[in-house]
């Protein structure tokens, strides 16, 4: 494994050739009144610093930020136990044993700057993805990660106090949400998360017309704007304040992500000279969910058998990633659009302008995702909308 320790810091060198700047201020400083001293010394700072993360040494930014990274995962990904909200979805997990065995909500859920860490690669080295770093050209994740700079890149949102209620949809697209009426139910949340071809026009009443955060893999994204096109689906949900959340299931994802935040072209890879801000605009903010919850979910969650006869391929599918996401992150969640017990009277999706059969595939277990979330309605953890066809109603044909 490459060594994250630096042989010889590009950093130093690049605040020798700031001295300039440093002694220019000196002489100026000499002139000026003495209560002016703090305001230029904060600039020198302010100056050096930016060189510093703009410097390819990122590596060296991130031995800087270890200790900070490893005290606030505690922090930052998961509530205290003396601060989770009466309403929250915690506390009917810690009453209830079986809910206990698997919940574990200290595991990170994102990844960010303070992610990239000497301990951290020793434990991923050897899982591939999506649940590791093996293979995986670590400049490529650490450059990734040093864009996702601030602590902030490791929550999904920000609470206005402790006792807040958080309320969050899991908007599906499945076909159970046609003619279902549950747009202003779903709108009515806090947050909305969507997946894949998440189409909306001309579907208000049924899935609403809020999106808070769109989830993805760089695969399923393109696969969607492919397969969806003629249904509606011709770009990607943007809205104000929306958050993109990317799971990196292919080296793809990091590149992409990567390029997405500096606004340039993809540099590399099988999407190289795409520009991402075709897909997710201009000054978006973006969200990556981390090997170590991708694992832990699957694990404790999603263990399919598929897993050992569809090992290089097998991972829970973008709209169990993005439910377990929200129960990890949300006081209350509500799943509209997920395969529920009678799942074949409707549609593959709510927009098919014909019916057409779920298709289960080798590299997800739906039937295994449709159980646990018929489970966790059954013990209260969350909410999952499930409806009969009326006797006489015709399906989708």
């Amino acid at each position: 494994m490459k060594s994250i320790s630096p042989a010889g810091s590009s950093s130093n060198r690049t605040c020798l050739d700031s001295t300039w700047i440093y002694r220019a201020l000196c002489c100026r400083l000499t002139k000026l009144r003495f209560c002016m001293l703090p305001f230029f010394v904060a600039c020198v700072f302010f100056l050096c610093w930016n060189l510093l993360i703009s410097s390819d040494d990122w590596i060296t930014v991130f031995e800087r930020a270890s200790l900070e990274s490893e005290e606030s995962w505690t922090e930052t990904d998961s509530i205290g136990e003396n601060t989770v909200p009466a309403c929250s979805l915690r506390n009917t997990v810690n009453k209830d044993n079986n809910m206990t065995e698997h919940f574990k909500f200290t595991v990170p859920v994102f990844q960010w700057r303070g992610s990239f860490i000497q301990s951290t690669l020793e434990k991923l080295q050897n899982s591939t993805l999506p649940y590791g770093w093996k293979q995986l050209d670590h400049d490529v994740i650490g450059k990734t990660l040093s864009l996702l700079w601030h602590s902030s890149a490791s929550r999904l949102f920000e609470r206005n106090t402790s006792h807040e209620c958080v309320r969050c949809a899991v908007v599906g697209n499945g076909g159970i949400l046609r003619g279902s009426g549950q747009g202003k139910v779903i709108d009515s949340h806090d947050y909305v998360f969507r997946v894949n071809g998440a189409i909306i026009t001309g579907f208000e009443d049924d899935v609403g017309t809020k999106t808070s955060f769109y989830g993805f893999t760089i695969n399923s994204l393109k696969n969607s704007l492919l397969a969806y096109q003629e249904d509606g689906f011709t770009k990607v949900p943007r809205y104000p304040g929306i958050r993109y959340i990317f799971i990196p299931s292919q080296t793809r994802d990091y590149v992409m992500v990567a390029a997405a935040i500096q606004g340039v072209p993809v540099p590399s890879g099988i999407d190289e000279g795409d520009s991402p801000s075709e897909y997710f605009g201009d000054n978006a903010e973006f969200r990556m969910l981390h090997p170590y919850f991708i694992q832990y979910v699957t694990k404790r969650f999603l263990n399919s058998p598929q897993m050992e006869t569809y090992g290089d391929v097998y991972m829970p599918s973008t709209g169990a990633l993005m439910l377990l996401t929200a129960l990890h992150t949300c006081d209350q969640v509500s799943a509209f659009g997920f395969m529920t017990d009678n799942y074949n009277d409707f549609s593959d999706h709510y927009y098919d302008k014909v019916h057409r059969e779920v298709v289960h595939y080798a590299n997800h277990d739906l039937m295994m995702e449709s159980s646990l979330w018929k489970l966790l309605h059954t013990h209260k953890v969350m909410r999952l909308y499930q409806r009969q066809i009326k006797k006489g109603r015709r399906r989708v044909r």
